[in-house]
């Protein structure tokens, strides 16, 4: 039974900065926007955040420190984004060759940052954000994978799910972004500016990606090395499989989750520690269930059909 408990815990940890990032990138690609910046704009987020929580730990510490440096990273997030935006919306550059200099920049600049302020790329933190919560945290089961030693992000990513839901399906303002990512053309007619639509949908993209650097590195880790270990890119594949729908895209990340589970923490497992197994079979596990996943579902993807189009007015 603790064994069930320590995966369910871990997969929770491994899904949750999935399931931020994944979010973030339905929401520009539904506007129209395809963004593989995910990886470079999850870097800059954690190396932002990570280093405010650096330079003020000793004076700050808990859930006010954490509260204040996830502003911080979404806020670098939504910067770092502006720059596709502006590639993709503005200039109508190739989306994916946008994203892939977003990732190439931001990794440099943390390292080349780091190490100006602190000689060396590695940037230490304190972990002072695990929370118990009274009385939940004696629920069984439920109360020893969500209260006990948790992290607020558990919660807020909880939240933006929720949240993501409602807006996307239930106001104006989804309606005409997932518009603007299906029929570009027809949304303009009725007078929705299909480029501010865009420019939301990129900047709410780069909003959760920054946000999930910071998710991805708080739990796992006491220190940030200008990575966060591919996650933007299996984001992606979570993005796909979930095929841009908020609730499919949660079922995905608690797939990639628990085999990330795996491959982190086989060692903890009596099982799989006792297969005799090289632990670099373990390591390739999430990206091989990347590639058998998209192998089999890439055929029925229903993605927006605008999506990676530049949007021209003046062309129909």
């Amino acid at each position: 039974m603790s064994t069930i408990l320590f995966l369910m815990r871990q997969t929770l940890v491994f899904s949750v900065p999935l399931l931020v990032v994944a979010l973030g990138g339905m929401f520009s690609e539904r506007s129209g926007v395809v963004n593989i910046a995910l990886e470079g704009t999850m870097v800059f987020g954690a190396f932002t955040s990570v280093l405010f929580i650096n330079l003020v730990q000793d004076t700050l510490s808990g859930q006010v420190l954490l509260l204040l440096a996830i502003l911080i990273a979404g806020l670098a997030g939504v910067l770092i984004s502006l720059l596709h935006a502006y590639a993709s919306i503005n200039m109508k550059a190739d989306q994916v060759i946008s994203g892939t200099a977003i990732n190439m920049l931001t990794p440099a600049l943390a390292i080349y940052v780091g190490r100006m302020i602190f000689t060396v790329q590695q940037i230490n933190f304190k972990n002072t954000f695990r929370l118990q919560v009274p009385l939940l945290n004696k629920i069984p089961i439920l109360g020893e994978v969500f209260f006990k030693d948790a992290y607020l992000t558990t919660y807020l990513g909880i939240l933006i799910l929720i949240l993501s839901s409602v807006i996307l399906y239930r106001t104006r303002f989804g309606l005409r972004l997932r518009a603007c990512g299906e029929h570009p053309h027809a949304a303009d007619s009725v007078g929705i500016n299909v480029y501010k639509m865009r420019y939301a949908g990129v900047m709410i993209s780069g909003l959760l990606a920054g946000v999930g650097g910071l998710i991805f590195v708080i739990p796992t880790s006491t220190n940030f090395n200008a990575t966060v270990a591919g996650y933007g890119f299996l984001a992606l594949a979570v993005l796909i499989f979930g095929q841009w729908k908020p609730l499919r895209i949660l079922f995905a990340s608690l797939f990639f989750g628990f085999m990330k589970t795996i491959a982190a923490t086989y060692s903890s497992i009596p099982l799989l520690r006792n297969l005799g197994v090289p632990s670099t079979f373990f390591k390739m596990i999430p990206f091989a269930a990347t590639l058998v996943v998209l192998a089999f579902t890439s055929k029925k993807s229903q993605s927006p059909k605008a999506a990676g189009v530049p949007y021209d007015k003046s062309v129909r």
